[in-house]
């Protein structure tokens, strides 16, 4: 039985999860946002949560500490750096798990993304918001184009302008004959 026993072993050795935990970690700094199995991302959040609240803390300590688990320079200077300061003022749940619809192929395992929360602009509170999209219909017959007020297409009737779709028909035909 397995009473007690938290840690996912995600069918790997030691060495091979940390090294695994630790590239995936990386990638999530880097990236914002990975793509990833289920299990591996709820066994990534337990890993990285952790390091993302000792970076709120830019010490030379921190930094060391953090290293040992990324083991990736790059990855720690942007945690420190551009992560830290979006974090600041969050007291903690700075990743966000969103399951997918599809499973794997291979081996129909769940997918979902896993991503970082304060660079997701899709749920924050201040967020453009976006306009309405127009439709493409006809306008109302009473009302001219706003932008097109004093153009010679607003002023025209409709009447003509079929008229002339059916002139440029009949000058072709009379090239033909």
């Amino acid at each position: 039985m397995r009473h007690g026993k938290k840690i996912n072993h995600l069918g790997r050795k030691s060495a091979h999860r940390h090294a695994l935990l630790s590239n995936m970690a990386s990638s999530l700094i880097m990236n914002k946002r990975i793509t990833t199995t289920v299990a591996k991302a709820k066994a990534l959040r337990k890993y990285v949560e952790p390091l993302l609240t000792k970076a709120k803390d830019d010490t030379m300590h921190s930094r060391r500490t953090v290293f040992s688990y990324l083991q990736d320079k790059e990855s720690v200077s942007t945690l420190f750096g551009e992560v830290a300061s979006k974090i600041a003022d969050r007291p903690g749940g700075y990743t966000r798990i969103i399951k997918l619809a599809d499973n794997r192929l291979g081996d129909n395992a769940e997918m979902c993304f896993i991503e970082l929360v304060d660079f997701n602009t899709l749920y924050s509170k201040d967020a453009e918001v976006k306009k309405a999209k127009t439709r493409r219909g006809k306008k109302p017959a009473g009302k001219k184009a706003e932008g097109a007020e004093g153009s010679a297409e607003a002023e025209t009737p409709a009447a003509e302008k079929p008229a002339k779709k059916t002139a440029k028909k009949s000058t072709k035909k009379e090239d033909k004959e």
